[in-house]
């Protein structure tokens, strides 16, 4: 019945210490040698996703930077895209300036900052990936963006997603990925949205679709799938929503769906 699964990577397919176990592992080939799509659905840059879609040796488009960008993991062929507004990343800018916050931006799959700092350091750790410095923050400013990235105490984080929201969130989609993670896109720059234009790219129906995650910005994908999953460890407003609550990352929440729904194995 369920033809593409979409799945989070951190704290959902990815275990607390950023691996994938062999279980997990021989789940997902098996639901591929049985003709599913499986993908990641990520936050995280292509480079990055592509990483470990390469130890995993998927072959097919990833769903990242919250969905604003869907690329091949081979040919890197585009099959979706959307860029923050220009005038949504001018008022992040000011913003950030104003109010002495952290930004990261990102363009042709490059991570930009104006300063280095721990932040930027542990954000790029975390996620496998480089950087670059670019101090004149009037021409970051100009560069396209596919996301904006705050990174602060959850506190400042959400009395400035309220203040956003209220100023640009009518021509922006504003969303936390962690608690002090702020992340920033064009309206249909969501997992959702990915999802949707991911399954038609295959000739598969909505309802054919299941969709994991666990947090804030998993909520679109996790509504549009044909089978929306809360790993246990998710925020409960995610919980809410879903039709149904695995196990957590660190027990295999992932491979617990795959036997269930795509390979019919009951325990």
């Amino acid at each position: 019945m369920y033809k593409l699964i979409a799945v989070d990577l951190d704290d959902t397919l990815l275990n607390d210490h950023l691996d994938i176990s062999a279980e997990t592992r021989k789940a997902i080939y098996a639901a591929i040698e049985q003709g599913a799509v499986f993908t990641i659905a990520t936050g995280r840059m292509f480079a990055s996703a592509r990483k470990i879609a390469a130890k995993l040796g998927l072959e097919v488009p990833l769903i990242t930077y919250q969905g604003a960008l869907v690329k091949h993991a081979s040919d890197e062929t585009v099959i979706y895209e959307r860029n923050v507004p220009p005038e949504v990343v001018r008022y992040v800018f000011e913003y950030a300036a104003k109010h002495g916050l952290h930004l990261q931006a990102y363009h042709n799959d490059t991570l930009l900052a104006k300063e280095e700092n721990e932040r930027l350091i542990d954000y790029a750790k975390l996620n496998n990936i480089a950087y670059e410095i670019e101090p004149d923050f009037d021409r970051l400013a100009e560069k396209t963006a596919p996301k904006l990235l705050m990174i602060d105490e959850p506190e400042t984080l959400d009395r400035v997603l309220a203040e956003l929201k209220a100023a640009v969130g009518d021509k922006a989609h504003i969303t936390k990925s962690k608690p002090n993670f702020l992340e920033i896109m064009h309206p249909e720059g969501t997992k959702g949205h990915a999802l949707l234009r991911l399954a038609e790219h295959y000739g598969i129906k909505q309802e054919e679709t299941i969709g994991i995650g666990d947090s804030w910005n998993d909520h679109e994908l996790v509504e549009q799938a044909g089978l929306g999953v809360a790993m246990e460890n998710a925020v409960d407003s995610l919980k809410q929503v879903a039709d149904y609550v695995t196990r957590s990352n660190n027990e295999d929440g992932v491979r617990h769906v795959i036997e269930k729904f795509v390979l019919d194995q009951t325990e």
